[in-house]
């Protein structure tokens, strides 16, 4: 089978599913991925032979197509603020809106004047609920003098994130960890270590580490809004790392906040990516936990998306 020949069986396969442009884009991403070989060359090619081990492996990511299955997981692999990323089952394919959360996070570190650096206790960020690290690890990377934790509730989210961190060359000190029932925190003296939640019951009562930004993309659909997910996210992207009841759609941010409260450094900061319907009601619990300085974001879909506070 030659180049062309498998475009159009790409074509004629997937148009039930997909428009015309996405497959061309499944195809040429697989074509690159697998054979090395450019949009450019595979038009100015189309007759090259794909020889028999290829062509399964193209044959079983169509068959993965037909299933919805997101073109990342199929490759591997996706690109974050720049960077590359394993990922898998495991973890929430990184979206558009979560580079902006970085960006912001990163625009105002960069930013901070020398006096206002020199207040600050503790130099170190914390991303709740990592999941394949592109948060910690985009920040890690931006920002290479300062210490960045990651937590997950998931271990096998966090063997991704750790192949991630060696992938890009930072250092990230992971945490398994659940938010909603542990105090997830690490003392100086186990700095650098990767942590079970077993670990961190039984840390002896030493000064607690500080952090002075905390940032998190925590589970935020409603259960209600499920219809509004596209069926490629609804098969195959992991619920936990998604949903939230109904009647307690602000849990994360709830328990997350009272955390901040107890371990931010004075005047450490609060980031969170949130749900586009919830910004007035996240803003609102945020002030009642006694946040200020507290600004909603749009991201550039014209939708409320981040939050950023002060806690002094």
């Amino acid at each position: 089978m030659t180049l062309l020949e498998l475009k159009n069986k790409f074509l004629a396969d997937l148009a039930n599913l997909y428009p015309k442009e996405e497959i061309l884009s499944f195809y040429t991403l697989l074509v690159d991925f697998k054979l090395g070989i450019s949009k450019i060359d595979t038009a100015l090619n189309p007759n090259q032979i794909i020889s028999k081990n290829h062509l399964d492996y193209f044959f079983d990511a169509l068959t993965n197509l037909l299933t919805e299955k997101p073109i990342q997981y199929i490759i591997g692999e996706t690109e974050f603020y720049g960077l590359p990323f394993y990922v898998n089952k495991h973890v929430l394919i990184p979206r558009p809106e979560t580079e902006e959360l970085v960006e912001w996070v990163i625009s105002d570190k960069r930013q901070e004047t020398g006096a206002k650096r020199q207040k600050k206790v503790a130099d170190n960020i914390l991303d709740i609920g990592t999941g394949s690290g592109c948060i910690a690890i985009s920040l890690a990377k931006n920002l290479p003098n300062i210490s960045v934790y990651a937590v997950d509730i998931s271990a096998k989210a966090l063997q991704i994130a750790k192949q991630n961190a060696v992938l890009n060359k930072v250092n990230v000190h992971f945490i398994e960890g659940n938010i909603l029932n542990t105090n997830i925190i690490q003392t100086p003296s186990i700095r650098g270590k990767n942590l079970n939640q077993n670990t961190l019951e039984n840390l002896s009562n030493t000064s607690n580490l500080k952090f002075d930004i905390i940032v998190s993309n925590p589970p935020y659909v409603r259960q209600l809004e499920k219809q509004e997910i596209k069926d490629n996210v609804l098969k195959h992207e992991p619920h936990l790392a998604l949903f939230v009841e109904n009647d307690n759609s602000l849990l994360f941010y709830d328990r997350i906040a009272d955390f901040a409260k107890e371990n931010l450094t004075k005047n450490g900061e609060i980031y969170f990516e949130i749900n586009q319907y919830l910004g007035q009601e996240t803003v609102s619990l945020l002030k009642e936990k006694g946040f200020t300085n507290i600004e909603l974001k749009k991201d550039l879909y014209g939708n409320d998306r981040m939050i950023k506070a002060l806690f002094f």
